[in-house]
């Protein structure tokens, strides 16, 4: 237990020599490191470290060969992932059965197993270091510093890679001083909205009261979102340490992490960091002797989208139930238990350690003049490389598809980028050179968001993209008040109508104003936002709408109710198998005499027929 700085800075060191050893080979040893990621572990990582185990032990290399697992690496798409030190070396997309050569051919016998190095996609070539491939070149980590190095269950190797150095520098100076460094880096609020993370600091510090919180918002819920997620699991304690530096900075002794359930190996590698940061004496009452004291807390969230608004997710931390309130007043002014309370999302906290832990110039030296510093993004959709991206602010749209996402899949042609979530909206190829930044994504009809990123092209209909975000709005209302509550269901239930080819240009020119309604009278964001998604399609996309109400034609062909099958009889080898698999018997023919047809009253287009036929001879009209 420490119980002064200059005892933990004592073992620091040692931390520090001991992680090193494990890169450079100081420490005599080889170390596979796997990728300990919720989509790795789900991909196989366990059997692949119970099998690198196993043949470890059958060759008597238990002295030699060590196996580590980390955080995510980043690359989801290419995972599961091996990391070979000494020397770096990456291997993607591994198989239990590959670990036979890894150990083998790799370790044993000092020869690169060159089928499961990464390859890119579009040139052939390849890349035996993480460093060295394109995903990873422009990125640069500052909220996911340590992440996919340190193993995030070990305090000790947190510590190694700066943890708490930024909570010390803090506590050596005065509150309002610490919270001047946040407002002079320009630091906003990574969850959505931006709001300048120094004041909301200051105006809790402000608060005249006895009792004040600080809150972490881990319950991101928009649809293919997990950068929260993955800084909670890959290394906690860099969010922990900026809780505790908010909770010095305002005056606040108690910190709680609100962290959804659907997320049990973030909430149990938090709950294992605090255990071994109170053990330590860096947690609890008079932290490292300096008279600070700080306790932390884990509460599950129940998989609501509203709570990651932070008056329904106060509610939720207090027992009642997750609905918004009506603001003012601010949770900074009056939150928890009616006490003063800050609630910033896990990537403000991670960033904050970062800043005081490095200072100002080294956050601010990224960024645009007002969106300081890095964004995490989660790359999904049609892109090559799906993952977890962390770039510059003043990014372009170009940059982070086509550079560091490889492009879109199968060389097709980039249709839009949706940001922001639900909240947010579509930008097209024509903004593919402007800059990524809060303002200018809200400039450009979007909004930056909690970092979601989906990449669609042209297979994709817009219409339908919109009826899925409204779909999603509408689950998720918690109904409290009308506009939302009624609002979002009726833009659903016209969204329905038009992709059903049944719609109208009546049904047309009342989503905008339906919109408009539940954009002005709702109570929280999850309203005021909710039409979005509709908004920028309408404003982009307005001819697929057309289509869809006046030609009943579903442009990308998606659309279930405005598509038909057909089987091409020049194409068609005779086979049988579309007749085979279709769940309804709607496709007719003689095996090896006649070409097959689909009968369109029976077919429910379901698509079975289109994986089964190997000759694309199937198609969608």
């Amino acid at each position: 237990m420490y119980a002064t700085t200059e005892e933990l800075q004592r073992d620091v060191q040692r931390f520090m020599d001991e992680l090193h050893g494990k890169f450079d080979g100081s420490d005599g040893k080889t170390y596979l490191v796997f990728c300990g990621g919720t989509g790795c572990m789900a991909g196989g990582t366990p059997d692949l470290i119970a099998e690198a185990r196993k043949l470890i032990a059958d060759e008597g290399l238990e002295e030699s060969v060590v196996t580590r697992r980390v955080g995510c690496f980043g690359l989801c798409s290419q995972g599961p992932f091996v990391r070979i030190y000494p020397g770096d070396i990456l291997y993607r997309l591994v198989k239990a059965e590959d670990m036979y050569d890894i150990i083998h051919k790799h370790i044993i016998g000092g020869e690169i197993v060159e089928r499961l190095i990464y390859e890119d996609p579009k040139t052939g070539e390849k890349f035996e270091h993480m460093a060295d491939i394109p995903f990873y070149r422009r990125q640069k980590r500052i909220a996911l510093h340590g992440c996919g190095v340190i193993d995030p269950t070990r305090i000790e190797e947190s510590l190694a890679m700066g943890g708490y150095q930024g909570l010390m520098r803090a506590l050596t100076m005065d509150r309002q001083d610490v919270i001047d460094t946040i407002i002079a880096s320009g630091l906003r609020g990574r969850g959505g909205g931006g709001f300048p993370t120094g004041r909301k600091w200051q105006f809790a510090y402000n608060q005249d009261s006895a009792e004040k919180y600080v809150v972490c918002n881990g319950d991101e819920g928009d649809p293919g979102a997990f950068m929260d997620r993955s800084l909670l699991e890959d290394n906690p304690l860099s969010v922990l340490e900026g809780m505790a530096i908010a909770g010095y900075a305002i005056g606040a002794s108690q910190g709680y992490f609100y962290i959804r359930a659907e997320y049990p190996i973030a909430v149990q590698r938090v709950n294992a960091i605090i255990e071994q940061a109170e053990e330590r004496g860096l947690l609890g009452d008079n932290i490292l002797g300096t008279g600070f004291s700080f306790h932390a807390h884990v509460r599950l969230g129940a998989g609501a989208f509203v709570c990651g608004e932070e008056t329904a997710l106060l509610n939720s931390i207090m027992g009642l139930r997750g609905m918004p309130r009506p603001r003012p007043p601010f949770p900074a002014v009056s939150g928890l238990w009616g006490k003063p309370t800050v609630v910033n999302n896990v990537e403000t906290l991670s960033c904050t350690a970062y800043i005081m832990r490095e200072g100002i110039e080294a956050f601010t030296q990224y960024g645009t003049e007002n969106s300081k510093g890095t964004k995490v993004f989660c790359l999904g959709g049609k892109v090559v490389n799906v993952g977890l991206v962390e770039m510059p602010m003043g990014y372009t749209m170009r940059d982070l598809i086509f550079d560091i996402g490889g492009g879109i899949q199968d060389d097709k042609e980039f249709k839009a980028l949706q940001t922001g979530g639900p909240s947010g909206g579509c930008l097209t190829p024509e903004y593919l050179d402007e800059p990524i930044d809060f303002d200018n994504m809200v400039r450009l009809g979007s909004m930056m968001g909690s970092g979601g990123a989906i990449v669609m092209d042209e297979d994709n209909c817009m219409v339908d993209v919109a009826k899925f975000y409204m779909g999603f709005i509408c689950d998720e209302s918690c109904g409290k008040c009308s506009p939302c509550r009624i609002g979002t269901k009726r833009m659903l239930e016209i969204l329905e109508r038009i992709t059903s080819g049944k719609g109208t240009m009546k049904d047309f020119d009342e989503l905008d104003t339906i919109a408009e309604a539940c954009k002005t009278n709702s109570l929280c964001a999850l309203g005021q936002t909710a039409a979005n998604p509709i908004l920028s399609t309408i404003a982009h996309f307005k001819d697929e709408y057309i289509a869809h109400i006046e030609e009943h034609r579903c442009p990308a062909r998606v659309c279930k109710d405005l598509i038909e099958y057909h089987i091409d009889p020049d194409k068609c080898r005779k086979c049988s198998a579309c007749a085979r698999v279709c769940p309804v018997f709607a496709i007719e023919g003689v095996a090896g005499k006649t070409p097959f047809v689909i009968d369109l009253e029976k077919c429910i287009k379901c698509g079975t027929c289109v994986t089964a036929c190997r000759f694309d001879a199937i198609y969608k009209a």
